[in-house]
């Protein structure tokens, strides 16, 4: 197969022998490994790549992955990064506009009609610009004669790839993983993979988030190989019985490889006791079912108690050929008959906000330490719950969230502001991806990947659909698909608000952004049917937050009222020199010559973008301790 850039005007082609998603558990080869962090099975490609900037597709280089290019006018980029802050194309912040209203005219393909298939839209868009990246690396001597794929963490927006001239794939959904399969092209030494990355394509109508626009790869690139057996995926199904006091464990263990040797499936408590311990042989599927632990320690945001798992591959002569170490919880979220959220049978209070991923200096492009101090911040505001606005976050922040005990919102990848409201009016003529059948299957992905990534984490209590999409029957098989898969957490959208005839088919919360307290009070005065939360409020831009004691007040009031999260953790701002003091500066939308934008509305977190808190987190830090 060869690649076709029509793929990035056609909503229905959205990976090419991209690999199915899995979830985000580690491997290794042995104890030690596992305890330093360090994988024989994986080799990082992060560091720098050589590059080339187009500004679009017209203008890119077409054989630029071929193996005897001459690449040595390239310049060089660091992976991870964005292309904008290599100062290659124009910083540009957007809230609800779409990057090219009033330049170039475009609708979604299919939209407005079934014959409009909007043929060229992308792939020869005057304003899709290109980053070429190339990186020749020898196989680490470990990886040598296994199979071997390669993980993309997160790129921005669509990208094709490349193995010593062969295509391999494609792939797009910006912020999860996208892993491919290297084994038939791969040598030893003298490999050449070469990335081309676009900025738009339909995928652009769907991540219409609020923030910076950027590009290019902006996480890390792992190449990982499989030993000769190998977990694929593992699907972890803690329960907690009706009186919350005993557990019930369940795994499903799914592997690839050869089918010789023994699993070993051991649970461990905190103090390393042995609680489960069985061994089956190799198969496709293996599976631990139904063992009842008694007494278990129930995780929560106070008691975040975590069970060890660990999964032992060993060969017929006993040797260790692969270890998968988890740590999972149990917890019960349910809705009670009365209307009220409940987490281990206590009425559950999110004291949450919404955070991008960000760093002042590398956009989207965040490091742990940016994640570490996140954590700090929430522990010391009385922050309990994450919303991870508006796309799957990082993998380490996930673990991280486990292991403090912050509740999380899981979303997916999804925003098409756009495509319904104009200037403020709803008017959604030309929405996706609302019921039109060409966007449905990529949403479906998008949902599907988001839950297989990150199933195990017992910090998820919600997973919800996306944000600022409006609604339709597309909508209504994203919920279809969580309630299929999970039964452990409760499902969210907001956008259902405007459509009622789907309210009873999506989302299991009632969930309006931005509803003023006394109407929030209208809503829980009339015998709801469905618990409320404001998934956004408290907007914080410039001198506010005030008036939280309003919201908080009615949590003593109404329990079918659960709380919300907070518009925003941190502002999006970018350090720059100021050409007249030559100080270190921030700067937000609007200030980078970039049009359309709406200037400091990119500014609405609690905290500035070097991670410095506002005085509005003094209030948040009051009335969260309240019910802490």
């Amino acid at each position: 197969m060869d690649a076709n850039i029509k793929w990035l005007d056609d909503p229905e082609t959205f990976r090419v022998n991209q690999l199915p998603a899995h979830s985000d558990h580690y491997y290794y080869g042995n104890y030690d490994e596992w305890q330093h962090h360090n994988s024989r099975f994986v080799q990082s490609l992060d560091g720098k790549w050589q590059f080339n900037f187009a500004k679009n597709p017209q203008e890119r280089i077409n054989n630029f992955y071929a193996t005897d290019y001459d690449s040595r006018s390239f310049d060089t980029i660091d992976v991870p990064s964005e292309i904008e802050l290599n100062n290659y194309a124009q910083n540009n912040y957007i809230n609800t506009l779409i990057p090219w209203e009033g330049k170039i005219y475009r609708r979604p393909a299919y939209a407005l009609s079934p014959d409009d298939d909007q043929e060229g839209s992308f792939s020869q868009g005057k304003d899709n610009t290109v980053g070429q990246y190339l990186r020749r690396f020898d196989l680490d001597p470990a990886l040598r004669g296994k199979q071997v794929r390669v993980r993309f963490e997160g790129v921005e927006r669509a990208m094709f790839l490349w193995l010593n001239g062969h295509f391999i794939g494609y792939a797009e959904d910006s912020f999860t993983p996208s892993e491919f399969d290297l084994t038939p092209y791969l040598q030893d030494e003298g490999n050449v993979m070469a990335v081309e990355v676009f900025k738009h394509s339909t995928a652009s109508w769907i991540e219409d988030q609020d923030m910076f626009r950027f590009s290019g790869i902006f996480r890390s690139v792992e190449l990982m190989a499989q030993p000769l057996v190998h977990l694929e995926d593992l699907d972890i199904r803690p329960t907690v019985t009706d009186d919350y006091q005993d557990g019930i464990f369940n795994v499903m263990l799914h592997l690839q490889g050869e089918k010789t040797g023994t699993v070993n499936v051991r649970v461990l408590d905190d103090d390393g006791n042995t609680l489960i311990n069985e061994s089956h042989p190799v198969d496709t599927e293996v599976k631990v079912v139904d063992q009842h632990l008694e007494n278990v320690h129930l995780w929560d945001n106070h008691h975040p108690y975590l069970y060890q798992l660990l999964v032992e591959i060993r060969a017929e002569n006993g040797d260790l050929l692969e270890l998968v170490p988890y740590r999972f919880g149990f917890r019960r979220i349910e809705i009670n008959k009365d209307h009220v959220v409940l987490l281990n049978g206590k009425r559950l209070i999110i004291n949450g906000v919404n955070r991008h991923e960000w760093d002042a200096k590398r956009g989207r492009a965040i490091t742990m330490k940016d994640m570490t101090d996140d954590i700090a911040t929430f522990k010391e505001n009385n922050i309990n719950a994450v919303r991870t606005c508006h796309y799957p976050d990082q993998i380490p922040w996930y673990y991280m969230c486990d292991d403090n005990g912050i509740y999380m919102m899981a979303e997916n990848n999804l925003e098409s502001h756009a495509t319904w409201q104009k200037m403020g009016a709803i008017e959604p003529s030309y929405n996706v991806p609302g019921s039109v059948p060409q966007w449905q299957e990529v949403v479906v992905d998008r949902a599907r990947t988001n839950y297989e990534t990150f199933k195990n984490h017992p910090s998820i209590l919600f997973w919800s659909l996306g944000n600022e999409s409006y609604a339709g029957d597309n909508l209504v098989k994203m919920n279809d698909f969580y309630k299929r898969h999970d039964d452990s957490r409760l499902v969210h959208y907001e956008g259902v608000c405007h459509t009622p005839e789907y309210r009873d088919q999506i989302s299991d919360v009632e969930s309006w952004m931005y509803l003023p307290p006394k109407d929030v009070e209208e809503y829980l005065k009339n015998n709801p049917d469905k618990p409320f939360m404001e998934c956004e409020y408290m907007h914080d831009m410039g001198n506010s937050d005030g008036g939280m004691g309003s919201y908080i007040n009615l949590l003593d009031k109404y329990p079918q009222y659960f709380g919300g999260f907070i518009w925003d953790f941190i502002d999006q701002a970018l350090f720059v020199k100021d050409p007249v003091s030559g100080q270190e500066v921030m700067r937000y939308g609007g200030d980078f010559d970039d049009r359309h934008s709406d200037y400091e509305f990119s500014g609405d977190g609690l905290m500035f973008a070097d991670r410095t808190p506002k005085p509005a987190m003094q209030e948040v830090r009051y009335y969260y301790g309240l019910h802490k």
